[in-house]
C-alpha cells in the first residue's frame, strides 16, 4: 500500500505587509530628515562642497593623462572649486548690497509712488482697511528692511560657506583615491560605482545646462533693463544668472529687485514692462526649452523638480534651493536605484531608464 504524498508546506507569508513596510520606511525617512534639519548648518556646506568637487573633478583628467602626480590634479580641482565658490559668493553679495543701496537712494520717490497707488485704490472703491493693508505691504521702510536683510542674509551665507573651504580640500584629496576603487575591489563593486558615476554625470550635466541658459537669460534681461533705463542693469543681469540655478522659482527671485527699482524710476509703465520682459524670456527659455534639456540631463519629472526646491529649502535652508536637484538625485541613487523592486518608483520620479526588461530596456 503506497503512502499518500505529504501535503505541500504552507506558503510563508511575509513578516510585514507592503503597507506596513511603507509606513516604516516613511517613519525612518522622517527621523533621518529631522536629523538633517537639526544639523543643517553642517549638512548644507558639506553638500555644497560635494557638488563643487563633483563639478570640478574633470579638471583632474588632463593631469592623469600626462602621468603627473595625483597631487597636481587634486590641486587643480581645489583651485577651480575655490574660484567658482568665490565668484558665486561675490556676485550674490554685490547684488544684495547694491539693491539695498539703490532702494535707500530712491526711498523718497518710492514713498511718493506708494501714495499715488493708495489714492488710486481708494478712488477704485477699495475701503480704507484694504488700502491700509496694501500700504503695510508696500511701505518703503518695509521694502528697505527686506533689502537690508537680503544683504545680511548673503553675508551670513558667505560666512557659513567658510566651512566649505576645508571640505573641498579633503574631498578633492579623497576623490583621487576613490578612482582606484574598482581596481582594488574588482568587479563586485562595479554596480555601485556605476550608480555613483551616473549620479556625478547627471549633476555635472545639470549645472552645465543651467549655466548655459542662465547666461542667455542674463544677457537678454540685462540688455532689456539697460534699454528701459533701470539702474544697475549689470547687477540684475548677474542676479538673473545666479538665480537661474534655482529651478522653477529662481526667475521670480531675480525679478523682484529690478521690478521694484523700475517702479521707483519709471512708475507703472516701466514696472509692467520689466515684468513682461522677464516673463516672456523665462516662459520661452525656462518653461518651454530648458526643462527638455534638464530632463535629458537628470531624468527628473517636472513635479518632483519643483517640489524638491521647496522641500530642500525647508530642510537645509537657502542652500537647499540651489542644491535641490543634486540632493534629489542623490536620494534616488541611494534609496531607489539599488533596489530592483523600486523600478516603479524610479519611473514615477522621471527616470526614463527605469522600464521593465521585457519592454526592451535594461534596468
Amino acid at each position: 500500500m503506497t503512502r499518500a504524498a505529504p501535503p505541500p508546506p504552507p506558503a510563508q507569508t511575509p513578516a510585514l505587509s507592503p503597507s506596513l513596510r511603507v509606513l516604516i520606511g516613511l517613519a525612518a525617512a522622517v527621523v533621518v530628515l529631522a536629523g538633517v534639519y537639526v544639523a543643517r548648518s553642517l549638512v548644507g556646506p558639506l553638500a555644497l562642497a560635494i557638488v563643487l568637487v563633483v563639478i570640478c573633478e574633470p579638471v583632474r583628467r588632463p593631469f592623469d593623462r600626462r602621468g603627473r602626480r595625483s597631487w597636481a590634479g587634486t590641486t587643480a580641482v581645489i583651485v577651480v572649486a575655490y574660484l567658482v565658490l568665490a565668484l558665486m559668493g561675490l556676485l550674490l553679495w554685490v547684488a544684495g548690497v547694491q539693491f539695498a543701496q539703490l532702494v535707500g537712494q530712491y526711498l523718497t520717490t518710492l514713498r511718493a509712488s506708494l501714495d499715488e497707488f493708495l489714492a488710486w485704490l481708494q478712488s477704485a472703491g477699495f475701503d480704507q482697511q484694504a488700502a491700509a493693508a496694501a500700504a503695510s505691504v508696500l511701505d518703503p521702510k518695509a521694502v528697505l528692511s527686506v533689502a537690508s536683510s537680503l544683504g545680511g542674509t548673503v553675508i551670513a551665507t558667505a560666512t557659513a560657506l567658510f566651512f566649505v573651504v576645508s571640505y573641498v580640500i579633503f574631498m578633492a584629496a579623497d576623490a583621487a583615491r576613490y578612482r582606484d576603487a574598482e581596481r582594488v575591489f574588482g568587479a563586485g563593486r562595479r554596480p555601485v560605482l556605476a550608480r555613483i558615476g551616473k549620479l556625478n554625470t547627471g549633476i555635472r550635466r545639470y549645472y552645465v545646462v543651467n549655466a548655459s541658459f542662465g547666461a542667455i537669460v542674463a544677457i537678454i534681461d540685462g540688455l532689456a533693463l539697460w534699454a528701459l533705463g533701470v539702474p544697475a542693469p549689470i547687477v540684475w543681469a548677474v542676479l538673473a544668472f545666479v538665480t537661474n540655478f534655482i529651478p522653477n522659482i529662481g526667475f521670480i527671485l531675480g525679478l523682484i529687485p529690478p521690478a521694484v527699482l523700475a517702479f521707483v524710476v519709471g512708475g507703472w509703465p516701466m514696472f509692467l514692462a520689466v515684468i513682461a520682459i522677464y516673463c516672456v524670456v523665462n516662459v520661452v527659455l525656462q518653461v518651454l526649452v530648458q526643462p527638455k534639456f534638464v530632463s535629458d540631463a537628470v531624468d527628473l519629472s517636472l513635479t518632483l523638480s519643483f517640489f524638491s526646491v521647496v522641500f530642500w529649502t525647508f530642510v537645509i535652508g537657502p542652500l537647499g534651493a540651489i542644491l535641490s536637484i543634486p540632493l534629489t538625485l542623490f536620494v534616488r541613487a541611494l534609496v531607489l536605484e539599488g533596489d530592483p523592486g523600486a523600478l516603479w518608483l524610479r519611473w514615477l520620479s522621471g527616470d526614463r531608464t527605469a522600464v521593465p526588461r521585457a519592454a526592451g530596456s535594461t534596468d
